[in-house]
């Protein structure tokens, strides 16, 4: 399947710090043989710096108001597979944009979130006790994934191939043959790095 100029998207990816969307949306991209994008990296690529620089720098408000632009303008022209930073849904906004998408929410439980960041990884609404912040702030977030989805997919002990073969599955979509590089768990130590795709994910 090869998504045409303009979007919208074929599929969005949302959920939290460690979902592993940045990996599973490469992964899908190369599945259904469409483009992926990453509204943190478009952020940080119109910003000229890293999200972690913008929260330093500008703070979390600011950051906030360049994602939901981002988040419009990927929706409406991206016709591949996007993935969102993990507060994205938090806006009214967004959460509004998203009606009417394939929008999927990648969980999973705290050890394995706390695995795939890591401890060193540069994503600033986890400095501190990246596991406590994470509890935290899963518990707001949850509700907001659950109700802006229309399919959820657990990735706790799935491999990068069997997370994007459910979303396929999941949606009814069709595409490529099956993944060849995506045998590798979504803790970063198969040949897809989670922790090194997703380290600006808020």
């Amino acid at each position: 399947m090869t998504a045409l100029a303009g979007g919208p998207p074929l599929v969005v990816l949302v959920g939290p710090p460690g979902a592993g969307k940045t990996t599973v949306a490469t992964a899908l991209a190369r599945r259904l043989g469409t483009r992926l994008r990453d509204t943190d990296e478009d952020i940080e690529r119109l910003a000229g710096r890293t999200v972690a620089e913008i929260f330093v720098e500008s703070g979390e408000d600011h950051f906030r108001a360049l994602e939901r632009r981002a988040v419009a303008v990927a929706l409406a022209e991206h016709p591949g597979v996007l993935a969102l930073g993990g507060g994205a849904v938090m806006a009214p906004a967004t959460q509004e944009a998203l009606r009417g998408h394939r929008v999927v929410f990648l969980d999973v439980g705290v050890a394995k979130a706390t695995r795939r960041v890591g401890l060193d990884a540069p994503r600033p609404l986890l400095v501190g006790s990246p596991r406590a912040r994470w509890i935290e702030l899963m518990a707001r977030r949850r509700p907001v994934y659950e109700a802006v989805s229309v399919l959820r997919v657990d990735t706790d002990e799935r491999t990068v191939a069997q997370v994007a073969q459910a979303v396929v599955d999941g949606l009814g979509l069709t595409g490529g043959s099956d993944l060849a590089d995506g045998s590798g768990p979504l803790d970063g130590s198969g040949p897809v790095d989670s922790n090194a795709s997703e380290q600006g994910t808020t």
